[in-house]
């Protein structure tokens, strides 16, 4: 992995969780790293270990010149549409950053409006260790965010999921209809929104 980009520029990492699920917002983060506070064990979040990713958490937001979260909300989402609700959400995140970066690295090949120079990378989260933080700070916030919807929707199972279209999640949703953070242009919950049986939590 590279961990430092050759550029002799100040490079901020930018990645998003919560592309695929069926509730909850997308969240994405940018990060500045700080060359001489290096972090071992940077990595894709998705084949960490939720403990492992907890931890490089910690030491990315302790070690990092500066990093910021950027959100889109499940309205946003279903008024714009997934893509572009994640470049929304990458976008804050970039703006909320305190450093100005000379470059922003984005992961996967589609980038978002910035005031800086953007570079696309597919699977970046697994070959650039600063795409591979934003990543892990995006994973772990959104996560902890589905940890508490799940207090307040119960019985979704949303702390077990995160929102993804399981048979456990498709089976609650069967059963106790479509909660107030659904997203409800995606397909399953559109087609459960079309049962005058279904019930809408807010």
């Amino acid at each position: 992995m590279e961990f430092f980009p050759a550029t002799g520029k100040r490079v901020a990492g930018v990645d998003e969780a919560g592309r695929g699920p069926l509730a909850g917002p997308v969240i994405a983060a940018a990060v500045i790293l700080d060359e001489t506070r290096p972090i071992d064990g940077l990595a894709d979040s998705k084949i960490l270990t939720a403990r492992k990713r907890e931890e490089l958490f910690v030491l990315i937001k302790e070690r990092a010149l500066c990093w910021a979260l950027g959100r889109a909300e499940v309205e946003e989402i279903d008024r714009l549409n997934i893509l572009r609700a994640s470049l929304l959400a990458m976008q804050r995140a970039v703006a909320a950053l305190s450093i100005h970066p000379e470059l922003v690295l984005v992961d996967g090949n589609q980038a978002p409006e910035v005031d800086y120079p953007v570079q696309t990378i597919v699977r970046g989260d697994a070959t650039v260790a600063v795409i591979s933080a934003a990543s892990i700070l995006a994973k772990v916030a959104r996560d902890a965010e589905m940890h508490e919807l799940d207090v307040r929707f119960p019985g979704y199972g949303f702390a077990q999921h995160k929102g993804y279209p399981t048979s456990a999640h498709l089976d609650a949703l069967e059963k106790q209809g479509v909660s107030a953070i659904h997203r409800r242009s995606f397909k399953p919950v559109l087609r459960l929104m079309g049962t005058s049986s279904i019930t809408i939590y807010n």
